[in-house]
């Protein structure tokens, strides 16, 4: 399915593009950004392969891949990067990520990033069960997952190396007739 497009009052997912690489770093180069992600920093040529895959990767068929820019409508500017990927391992499963700048945090963006994201699992894609990876230490994106109605269900133990230590994941989920699509713009 290409492209994906989905709004939300005060965002919109859209496919990435070249262009969209500085952005995408202003994130993914963050200290601050990336500090209970599974990654360190990524350099901005690091970002820019990124996005070409991503960008490839919408054109697969099947596309089993959707990295999304999250963009604020107000301003039409680029602040997150959101990821919904099909799991292989389970019957119409995918597995969700999000990162915003953060200068973003703290005003509900987080939350309108999920609900779009399982409208395209669950509205678009018919998927059954959507699942989400934490860090134990990120109590921001705890609350953004229960609030867009994912249920806390379980750790993985030393799931992620970063830095040289391991460290566990707490594993978020929802299944397709839990999910409250969220309300159309007026």
């Amino acid at each position: 399915m290409y492209p994906i497009s989905r709004r939300s009052p005060r965002l919109e997912l859209r496919e990435l593009t070249v262009d969209d690489v500085d952005a995408v770093h202003a994130i993914y180069g963050s200290t601050e950004a990336t500090e209970h992600l599974s990654f360190e920093p990524r350099s901005r040529d690091q970002v820019e392969q990124i996005v070409a895959r991503s960008v490839a990767a919408a054109s697969k068929s099947p596309r089993d891949e959707y990295a999304l820019a999250v963009i604020e409508r107000y301003t039409a500017g680029l602040i997150g990067f959101a990821r919904l990927a099909l799991d292989p391992h389970q019957q119409q499963g995918a597995t969700i990520g999000f990162a915003l700048r953060p200068d973003a945090w703290g005003v509900g963006y987080g939350v309108e990033t999920v609900q779009l994201l399982l409208e395209v699992g669950f509205g678009a894609l018919e998927l059954h069960r959507i699942w989400g990876a934490r860090s134990p230490h990120n109590s921001a994106s705890a609350k953004t997952m229960l609030t867009a109605g994912m249920c806390e269900d379980y750790t993985i133990r030393e799931h992620i190396q970063k830095a040289g230590r391991w460290r566990d994941s707490v594993v978020h989920t929802i299944l397709r007739h839990e999910w409250q699509p969220i309300r159309p713009e007026a």
